[in-house]
């Protein structure tokens, strides 16, 4: 499953790409908006495949991509009724560019080629080196990343490795749909989630299924509950579950 998140100034437009979306199983559509509104919310929700148009009042494609920074999802695929924008669009590393009109297997080979790339880009296991053996954890039975200075500790069940990475490396690199940094010491498997408990000033206590806890900040508390309440929770089957 990759979220993808549609910028059209039209009405119409956004419609016929969400529908058009729609018959892939593999998409969820997470919002849609207009130029203006656009960084804002792609920050907050960070989709993995961004559905963007050129043309647009007030911000258009490029100036939301400017806004965006290092914040610009791993997919991009232009959709617009302008040729001219073409170059520059694979210069920004756009994955496709889909003149208008266009059919809905137009748009959805273009999706293809996203999920291929968003599926590769993701970590999906972790090699852990120890003396004389490398451990391999698959990313989908790590619990919790926890920063320890120039390392990271991967929270499994009851155990924890270490392997040499910074955090803010990793964050990029974990599938968004999973992983969310509910500090800036702390990334949660989102399925592990048990229980949220506030605490003053706006801060909250994450509790996982192990019964280990982290703390979540403030400032990140509003956007890690909107991103748990839009992931449904999975049947566990990592070796660790109850």
């Amino acid at each position: 499953m990759i979220r993808a998140f549609i910028v059209d100034d039209e009405p119409l437009a956004r419609d016929s790409a969400r529908l058009a979306l729609a018959a892939d199983p593999d998409v969820e559509v997470i919002g849609a908006c207009s130029g203006a509104e656009a960084a804002a919310q792609i920050v907050a929700l960070r989709p993995d495949l961004l559905i963007l148009d050129v043309q647009m009042p007030v911000v258009d494609g490029f100036g939301v991509l400017a806004a965006l920074g290092a914040h610009v999802p791993p997919a991009i695929v232009f959709v617009t009724a302008y040729d001219q924008y073409a170059v520059r669009a694979f210069e920004v590393h756009a994955l496709d560019y889909v003149l208008k009109p266009y059919d809905d297997r137009r748009l959805l080979a273009a999706v293809n080629r996203a999920k291929a790339h968003v599926g590769a880009r993701y970590i999906e296991r972790f090699f852990v080196r120890g003396r004389d053996r490398v451990q391999i954890v698959d990313a989908r039975d790590v619990d919790c990343l926890e920063a320890a200075d120039d390392y990271v500790e991967l929270h499994v069940g009851a155990t924890v490795q270490l392997i040499r990475e910074r955090l803010s490396d990793l964050e990029g690199r974990l599938d968004p749909a999973r992983f969310f940094r509910i500090h800036r010491s702390a990334i949660v498997n989102l399925e592990r989630v048990r229980e949220i408990h506030p605490l003053v000033r706006g801060d909250a206590l994450v509790v996982l299924d192990g019964g280990a806890s982290f703390r979540c900040s403030r400032t990140r508390r509003a956007d890690f509950e909107r991103r748990l309440s839009d992931s449904p929770r999975r049947e566990d089957h990592s070796p660790h579950a109850r």
